[in-house]
């Protein structure tokens, strides 16, 4: 999936369900008008490099909002002012619906403009779902915000948002259902699984050990996880905090060896993978490398420390000094949680469980609320737990090998957005996603969860900081879009490599793990006791690309030239080995 721009922060489309829905109040002129609202144009198809473009003819002040369906192609959507300059640039998924949404800031003619993403051919429709003035309040436009987001009359999962400005919560509400086979709403007070948003606390355990003298963040992990290998190198706890250690991704690792992420998965199954782990990405500092290894680790380091559970831990140094009533770590998957919101994906035109059986912390599963979580951004101001020292370590950025500055700090993202200082993460685990977005120097932040896999809470976001910092913000000019360079020509001919000489078994014995490799049909593919088969595509001399959990693999030969093995790359895992066993 392609990201969009957090300047134009469209709000993701929760589903489709055009048939259902009812027509907004149009503010549509009588002519001059090329689309109606709730009416889906006729199937159409594009080729490489055209365009259908929509007129679209709007009063001052209008709220517009609907989605190309691609049918079979990914499409991106642009819309132009009267004066024939930009509005907004959509292009999201490669396939579904393609969301559009923007505000007329001037009377006239509009246009809306359709093109195939790169050199794609295919069909779409295209629907504006509803037309209506824009609201005059905060609460109004969030409304409409969500109705964008959401269908009218179907039973969807949803969102929670919650908006604090000088430390007081100016806006919370719930949407949708928590719970759709019991009809449970979506409420401030619902229990979300907050995924990766989760390190910012594993990072302040350390902050908050490191100012006691209990622990370095320049400390070897090794003094207090001796159990992992000696790399030759030394890995720091400020590696782990910057995703700079090199160590490879647990989740990558467990997919490579036949786990599925909705099987049962404790902090003590992904400690033995990652201790039978010999090689690393990279060396410690060269790069940052999202890796979600090094969160777990410190849970674990966490622990080893205090002498407590991190869940027990966070419970009495965080989040019971902070009233965070509805927050926990959670480490244990058969434990009951009131009050909490099931994850959800869409799935041919309604929605299915996205289940999450997590036993596991440090990198993820902390259970809050939006208006704890408000707490703990409001923390970070009035300094109830820690203290200028812990805060300035969380605002720490790591400098690179090289000398490069990232802009990751202690699990916040640090960044520069319409000239204000933001600190932001997202998450996402199963069909949950959620984002929280700090502004410290305008004491605001924002907070939204949603249990549904296609929402996008951090577009949310930052239309919400939009809305209510307008007057502190400086408009950005819109950047150049650099067409994608052309994939490189292959340099050999796939026709003539001998695919029988891949076929065999290979065992990883950091995964303790074997895949099969045959040729079906004039197509190398894996076969895995766990997975479904997979097809590898030539890619290079004894090299091949895939969307299976191996990713792209090379091919390893012997002084004779016969394969013996092979390495595996899958994005957060470099080059782990497989031998061929004959």
């Amino acid at each position: 999936m392609k990201s969009k721009s957090k300047l134009i922060a469209a709000v993701a489309l929760f589903a489709f369900y055009a048939c259902q829905e009812k027509p907004k109040n149009s503010v549509f002129l009588a002519e001059h008008s090329d689309l109606k609202v709730g009416v889906a144009t006729p199937k159409a198809t594009l080729q490489k490099h055209a365009a259908d473009t929509f007129h679209v003819n709007l009063e001052k002040g209008a709220m517009v909002y609907g989605y190309a369906n691609q049918l079979n192609a990914d499409f991106v959507v642009e819309v132009y002012g009267p004066d024939k300059k930009k509005l907004a640039h959509f292009d999201g998924p490669a396939r579904g619906p393609e969301t559009f949404d923007f505000n007329s800031t001037s009377p006239g003619v509009h246009k809306v403009v359709v093109t195939p993403f790169q050199d794609q051919t295919g069909d779409y429709t295209l629907l504006i779902r509803g037309a209506e003035a824009l609201a005059p309040d905060p609460e109004g436009r969030v409304a409409q915000m969500m109705r964008v987001a959401m269908s009218d009359s179907t039973l969807t999962p949803g969102a929670s948002i919650a908006v604090q400005k000088d430390g007081k919560l100016i806006y919370s509400k719930g949407f949708g259902y928590a719970d759709l086979e019991h009809g449970i709403e979506n409420t401030p007070t619902t229990i979300f699984h907050i995924a990766s948003v989760s390190k910012q606390f594993t990072a302040f355990s350390i902050a908050l050990l490191a100012d006691q003298g209990k622990l370095s963040i320049n400390d070897d992990i090794r003094k207090y996880l001796p159990e992992l290998h000696d790399f030759g190198q030394v890995i720091t706890i400020n590696h782990l905090i910057h995703h700079t250690s090199g160590l490879r991704d647990q989740w990558n690792l467990l997919l490579m060896a036949g786990w599925r992420l909705d099987d049962v998965i404790t902090q003590k199954q992904i400690m033995r993978v990652i201790s039978r782990q010999r090689e690393l990405n990279f060396k410690p500092g060269d790069e940052s490398l999202y890796c979600n290894t090094g969160f777990t680790l410190m849970a674990e380091i966490v622990s080893r420390v205090t002498g407590e559970t991190f869940p027990d831990w966070t419970r009495r140094n965080i989040f019971e000094p902070l009233e965070m009533k509805n927050t926990l770590f959670y480490d244990d998957h058969e434990k009951i949680v009131k009050n909490r919101a099931y994850s959800y994906y869409e799935n041919k035109g309604g929605y299915k469980k996205s289940v999450l059986n997590y036993a596991n912390v440090g990198a993820t599963s902390l259970f809050t609320t939006v208006e704890d979580l408000n707490k703990w951004a409001v923390n970070f101001e009035t300094m109830k737990v820690g203290n200028s020292n812990v805060m300035k370590m969380m605002n720490q950025r790591f400098v690179l090998n090289k000398g490069d500055t990232i802009s990751y700090a202690f699990g916040q993202e640090i960044e520069k957005y319409k000239g204000l200082r933001g600190y932001s993460h997202g998450g996402g685990d199963a069909g949950y996603r959620t984002y929280l977005l700090r502004f410290p120097d305008q004491h605001f932040s924002v907070s939204v969860f949603s249990n549904l896999a296609s929402f996008n809470p951090g577009a949310l976001c930052y239309s919400l900081a939009d809305l209510y910092l307008a007057k502190d913000m400086i408009p950005e000019k819109p950047k150049e879009e650099t067409p994608a360079p052309p994939p490189p020509k292959a340099s050999f001919d796939a026709a003539k490599m001998k695919l029988s000489e891949y076929a065999g078994t290979f065992y990883s014995p950091e995964l303790e793990t074997s895949y099969t490799f045959e040729v079906v049909h004039d197509t190398l593919v894996s076969h895995h006791q766990r997975h479904d088969d997979f097809k590898f595509i030539p890619a290079k001399e004894d090299g091949f690309t895939s969307r299976g959990y191996l990713g792209n693999i090379e091919f390893i030969r012997d002084a004779k030239h016969k394969v013996t093995g092979l390495k595996a790359s899958n994005g957060r895992v470099r080059n782990l080995v497989f031998t061929k066993h004959d």
